[in-house]
């Protein structure tokens, strides 16, 4: 029998980790923080949140999470990666700090702050593949932003850009278990991509 509220982590080194607990709380999710490897091994799903991709990377070692993580998702742990979350799932990075590593999962290329800094973030409103439906677009809120520079053929596209001079780049994909976004839902009070994750999260259970 599919439990009706999975266990959710989020990952609570650094970045929004509130907003997004309180994000899959709507979803439907049973939501907890993640800092320790036993508290990795008692969640169905895991958010990666946005915040500064570096600090996460570095902090995952210090608390000897990494190989834990990576040995979770290769194992079909549901994901979902926001903005610094994104690139931590990427299989590639471009423009990385020094000795900068991701945990990989996603067949994509991301170009880490590929909008700018953050005096550059800005909003627009988006329509996502299998999320929005036949509702209002999601209001997606970009700050100091990767994108998608190239994905995979198993990669399914779910948002691009639709206006601006970066219009057409990828902001959103989707891989199996994986979802990533370039934007913050978290923070806008539109809890439709943490439901989608949510679901994604049952479907594995």
């Amino acid at each position: 029998m599919t439990a009706p509220h999975p266990t959710v982590g989020v990952l609570a080194l650094q970045g929004d980790v509130r907003e997004h607990v309180a994000a899959l709380e709507a979803g439907g999710a049973r939501a907890v923080r993640v800092r320790r490897r036993s508290e990795l091994e008692d969640v169905d799903g895991l958010v990666l949140p946005g915040g500064e991709s570096t600090t996460i990377d570095r902090l995952l070692r210090v608390f000897e999470l990494r190989d834990a993580l990576r040995a979770r998702i290769a194992d079909g742990l549901p994901v979902y990666g926001s903005c610094a979350g994104m690139i931590l799932l990427a299989d590639r990075l471009l423009d990385g700090a020094r000795d900068q590593q991701t945990l990989g999962g996603l067949d994509v290329t991301v170009r880490r702050n590929a909008f700018g800094r953050q005096v550059d973030s800005w909003e627009e409103d988006l329509e996502l593949t299998g999320i929005t439906g036949d509702g209002p677009p999601v209001d997606a809120v970009f700050i100091r932003a990767p994108w998608v520079e190239e994905a995979g053929p198993d990669v399914e596209v779910v948002g691009r850009l639709g206006s601006g001079p970066a219009a057409g780049r990828i902001v959103a994909v989707r891989q199996g278990a994986l979802l990533a976004t370039s934007f913050h839902p978290e923070i806008t009070g539109d809890d439709r991509v943490h439901r989608h994750f949510v679901a994604m999260v049952r479907q594995r259970l």
